[in-house]
């Protein structure tokens, strides 16, 4: 089956998403997904997304994501995502996206390795909040259609340039799918791990398809294990307890009942930590405690994650539940420039595949969210800038 589209996204989690509503509407564009709509790690994200809170806060947030990510940060790329975050919370508002209120305005919440509160969030949902709202709005875009259990199998190259994309769809069988420009925003690698956060058809199928069209890759190695999900021997996919309750005040034990780390290091400090204390103690799991928190705390900002331990047996209002820590993200991926372009022409990544340098060796905890919408929008900017199209004008119109 062959098809003609002016741009093919692979992938409807949020930055595909968000390049699919920046993108001219004058353009045919079409999204496929490995599974359905709603199977996006996106949809998975619990804590919330970042945003500078004022001008004071500049300095410190830079810091903050440079000191998790070690240093190893593209500074570029870490100032464009803290510069446009208000912009992209308006953008959210704007669509529909209900975050936490205060008397004051937002709420803001903290997570590890922040030196402030800074993280908006929707109850303990906050990646289905954002995201169902995107796909909503997508749905009504007469110029998109959305594929669902489709794959991409390979990129079509033709002279060093990327002219759309074969794929494999579970009804249509092998397409051929050509566009003017392509978009890779096929999530993570979590699918290739025993023990991960992620959905398990996410297998970093972009990855494979450029390292065999000799795309640029970077920190193929620069992998994130979070440090707390629900410990439990049931296989598939583990249940993430957000770093949120941390932020909040839930603190970890070991198997007598002590404390053995600061909880609100960096994801990978405090992943070495409970490594090293379940080896000591002989354990597969530490504890993790709420009794800090209040209880209708608990329940009003993480109602998610009690209603999921309760079904597996634990009351977080009243007893401690033990977590392990498991695969979580990827910061590496396909290289791309500030626009999300990727070494080939006519080629942009954006999200988990990609690699723009903001995470550096090791995630700040929610920046993923920001940084996949901050960098889809500039990726559909450039390529409105690659149509001729008047981005001053528009924005100014």
């Amino acid at each position: 089956m062959k098809m003609k589209t002016e741009i093919v996204i692979v992938g409807t989690g949020v930055a595909g998403l968000f390049c699919a509503l920046n993108l001219p509407q004058d353009k045919e564009i079409l999204m496929i997904t490995k599974s359905d709509t709603k199977s996006s790690d996106s949809f998975l994200a619990q804590g919330g997304i970042c945003v500078l809170r004022d001008e004071d806060d500049y300095d410190s947030y830079f810091e903050d994501t440079m000191k998790a990510g070690h240093y190893e940060n593209r500074k570029e790329s870490v100032d464009i995502m803290i510069r446009s975050s208000r912009e992209i919370i308006g953008d959210l508002v704007g669509y529909g996206v209900e975050f936490e209120r205060s008397e004051d305005g937002f709420a803001y919440t903290r997570e590890g390795a922040h030196s402030r509160p800074r993280i908006l969030y929707h109850e303990d949902i906050t990646g289905k909040e954002i995201t169902s709202r995107l796909l909503s709005q997508v749905k009504k875009l007469k110029n998109v259609t959305i594929l669902e259990y489709t794959t991409m199998t390979d990129i079509i190259e033709e002279n060093g340039i990327c002219a759309g994309i074969l794929a494999e769809s579970e009804t249509d069988g092998s397409m051929e799918i050509r566009a003017d420009y392509t978009i890779l925003a096929s999530g993570g690698i979590g699918g290739t791990y025993m023990h991960s956060t992620n959905y398990p058809h996410l297998t970093g199928d972009a990855i494979e398809i450029s390292r065999k069209h000799g795309i640029r890759l970077e920190h193929l190695d620069y992998v994130q294990i979070h440090p707390t999900t629900l410990y439990s021997k049931k296989p598939g996919r583990r249940f993430l307890i957000s770093e949120s309750v941390r932020g909040e005040g839930a603190v970890l034990y070991n198997k007598e009942g002590k404390r053995f780390v600061n909880e609100l290091l960096p994801r990978d400090i405090v992943t070495k930590a409970i490594h090293e204390q379940m080896e000591k103690d002989g354990t597969d799991y530490v504890w993790l405690s709420m009794d800090n928190i209040k209880k209708e705390t608990i329940r009003s900002h993480f109602p998610n994650i009690c209603r999921h331990c309760l079904e597996e047996g634990y009351d977080v209002t009243k007893e401690w539940i033990p977590v392990v820590p498991a695969q979580h993200y990827f910061m590496g991926g396909i290289w791309v420039d500030s626009d999300s372009l990727t070494s080939m022409d006519s080629l942009f990544a954006v999200g988990e595949t990609s690699c723009n340098g903001v995470h550096g060796a090791n995630r700040l905890a929610s920046n993923s969210l920001l940084e996949s919408l901050v960098f889809a929008k500039r990726a559909a900017a450039k390529i409105k800038a690659m149509y001729g199209e008047d981005i001053k004008g528009e924005e100014t119109a």
